[in-house]
């Protein structure tokens, strides 16, 4: 168990770097947990531990032993160690007993090795709620970063079945981390759709009388915090001015079939107030209708025009208009990797002798680390890594053979330096590749070039159609009055925000309370008109290395529209903050080289506010003065954009 403790570890080790190295965040060091049988037996483990039988004494002077035997000068030592060991990185393996108390609670415990048998509900409560913090505060999807593992063998079906059990510690323990707010889920999940507020007011409609108001018994707001003892139920939006089913099918109809094909056709979303214009989208919802010989038979053209003139009106006064743009590059772009020395220095993985099977409680899913890889065995040890790394899709084998073969080549000769006998190299290799290819691949993008290359930009379409977005619903309390914080912040992402009059949607979710307070500035701004907290795939900016980058807010106002970011005062020159900050700011200035400059256009900022510049009495006005950020000149230089002059005139009129 110490030892698949140990590979385990390792595995994780580097695991955290790379997650660190690709999201440029703070490296998190592990360590690992041993639960020993008593005193006795724990001062044994930590003899051997650090012994030179175990791993040739890598972890000697890396241990902390901690029991109720120890006294004076070795129990403050530890002890201090103990309380460190989030910040000092020095200590890899905790040995204990049962000393260690409620209250010590950590963020770098990634693997337990128990050694006695866990009968004590209370002591595997306890040993498992150490390693039950999330290093980074929340979930990152990074499989390793997220999990706490618990090496098993012999009782390994035993502890899986009894962790599943009606009061096992997986259903029972509140310190488990399964959903956004860290706790296991007392109710069943209930997934909530918000469409656009244009959208909603004409499902309403549709809904007829019953959704358009809310059932006093199912939905109340007190102290804040709207409590929904039946199932969640969502604001109404305001009232559309039609309510027949034949107009409701047609604005149906207009909404989501003939404006997605208007929106390329026209200059600009204030196009759809043209009565030509809205002649022509009547007559393109009927025609699109004409195979139904029942509701839209009924519906004259002077009422087509009618309906099709109120969802023009609504969608223009509710909708902020994105441009959909489409970058393509002009020529073939060329890229690669410099030669660089591998940062190898915390690379300890061991020798496998047998399978890891790792099974995770929450999903059953499971995983294999395994010394034997099966099927051919590769003539070169660097072979092992190679072929993992060409399953990369920004390595292409035949351009960067000679630099894949060279990092392949350092990786090989530091763990020859480890371990004389090349068939434990192999072993590493075979159980490890997959794991150090990842790790080397984060290094690569460190060292990466690519030629300037120019891009070609053209507007698809004068505005894009606001998508659904799909919110966690789950829990009485789900959702809330934005003007109300909740008493613990942490919680912030497990409610559904509500209350807005100038959203373009109904509901929203807040990853930080500056992310709710700045809400409270737009709602209260008189030159804020509009804004919204964008969903995934509202907008295409994508930075430098290709990654997608979602706003956190989309404003109008009386004279501009915005794209805001609030990060914490440290993160502001974060360098994946900067990449995403030059790819906003270069959006905005294209967006605004394409729409043109005419009277009524409004030009496109982007602003990076720190949260501490989120105060109650901040203006949107003044977070422009302050926190605009202009476009890099050495990216603009590199985007040429297609010929304006075919948006300048009415192409449907």
């Amino acid at each position: 168990k110490l030892e698949d403790g140990v590979n385990y570890h390792e595995h994780v080790r580097v695991a955290l770097e790379t997650y660190a190295l690709q999201h440029q965040a703070r490296v998190v060091r592990p360590f690992m947990l041993v639960v020993t049988q008593d005193t006795t037996h724990a001062r044994q483990v930590n003899e051997f531990v650090q012994s030179d039988q175990f791993f040739d004494g890598r972890y000697r002077g890396r241990v902390i032993e901690i029991h109720s035997k120890l006294t004076g000068e070795e129990s403050d030592e530890n002890a201090q160690r103990l309380l460190n060991i989030e910040k000092s990185g020095d200590t890899d393996i905790v040995i204990h007993v049962n000393k260690l108390k409620e209250g010590w609670d950590v963020t770098n415990l990634f693997t337990i090795v128990p050694l006695r048998a866990s009968a004590s509900e209370i002591l595997t409560e306890q040993t498992l709620g150490r390693g039950l913090r999330l290093p980074y505060g929340k979930r990152t999807g990074v499989e390793v970063v997220d999990t706490l593992t618990v090496i098993a063998h012999e009782r390994f079906n035993e502890l899986i079945e009894k962790a599943k059990e009606e009061n096992g510690v997986t259903r029972r323990l509140k310190s488990v981390t399964i959903g956004e707010g860290g706790d296991v889920p007392a109710s069943k999940p209930v997934m909530v759709t918000a469409p656009s507020l244009v959208e909603q007011m004409v499902l309403q409609a549709g809904a007829g009388a019953q959704a358009a108001t809310t059932p006093s018994d199912a939905s109340s707001v007190k102290d804040g915090v709207a409590t929904t003892p039946n199932s969640f139920q969502a604001p109404p939006a305001p009232p559309f001015k039609y309510d027949k089913p034949e107009e409701i099918g047609l604005a149906k109809t207009v909404l989501n079939v003939v404006l997605p094909q208007i929106s390329k056709q026209v200059a600009s979303i204030k196009d759809l107030e043209d009565p030509k214009v809205v002649q022509r989208i009547a007559e393109a919802a009927m025609a699109a209708q004409k195979f139904d010989d029942g509701l839209f038979a009924t519906v004259t053209p002077e009422q087509a025009t009618a309906v099709t003139a109120e969802v023009c009106k609504q969608f223009v006064q509710r909708t902020i208009a994105i441009p959909m743009l489409t970058i393509t590059p002009e020529q073939q772009v060329s890229f690669g990797f410099r030669r660089f020395d591998v940062d190898l220095k915390s690379w300890n993985y061991q020798p496998l002798s047998r399978e890891l099977l790792i099974q995770i409680l929450r999903t059953e899913q499971r995983s294999l680390i395994s010394g034997d890889a099966g099927g051919e065995t590769p003539s070169r040890l660097e072979d092992y890594i190679v072929a993992k790394l060409i399953d990369v899709p920004e390595i292409d084998y035949d351009s960067h053979a000679a630099i894949l073969y060279d990092l392949a080549g350092q990786v090989v000769a530091h763990f020859r330096a480890k371990h004389s006998d090349d068939e434990q190299v192999r072993s590493i290799l075979q159980g490890h590749a997959r794991q150090i290819a990842e790790a080397l691949v984060a290094q690569m993008k460190l060292h990466m070039w690519r030629e300037q290359t120019t891009y070609r930009v053209t507007r698809v379409s004068a505005f894009d159609q606001l998508k659904p977005q799909t919110f966690d619903g789950s829990g009485k309390d789900a959702m809330r009055d934005f003007r109300s914080p909740p008493e613990r912040l942490s919680d912030m992402k497990r409610f559904i925000f509500v209350g807005f009059e100038k959203s373009c949607y109904n509901m929203a979710k807040f990853d930080s309370d500056p992310e709710r307070r700045l809400a409270v500035i737009l709602e209260q701004d008189p030159s804020v008109l509009l804004w919204m907290k964008p969903g995934p795939n509202q907008f295409r900016i994508y930075d430098e290395d290709n990654a997608p980058y979602q706003p956190d807010f989309v404003v109008e106002t009386k004279t501009d529209k915005l794209i805001i970011e609030t990060k914490r005062a440290s993160e502001m020159t974060n360098a994946q903050v900067i990449r995403k900050a030059d790819a906003a700011a270069l959006w905005c200035h294209i967006a605004n080289r394409a729409n043109g400059d005419g009277a009524g256009i409004k030009q496109w900022s982007y602003l990076l506010v720190p949260e501490t510049a989120v105060l109650p009495n901040a203006t949107v006005g003044g977070l422009m003065a302050t926190h605009t950020r202009s476009v890099d000149a050495d990216l603009l230089s590199r985007y040429s954009l297609q010929d304006e002059s075919q948006f300048s005139n009415n192409g449907i009129a």
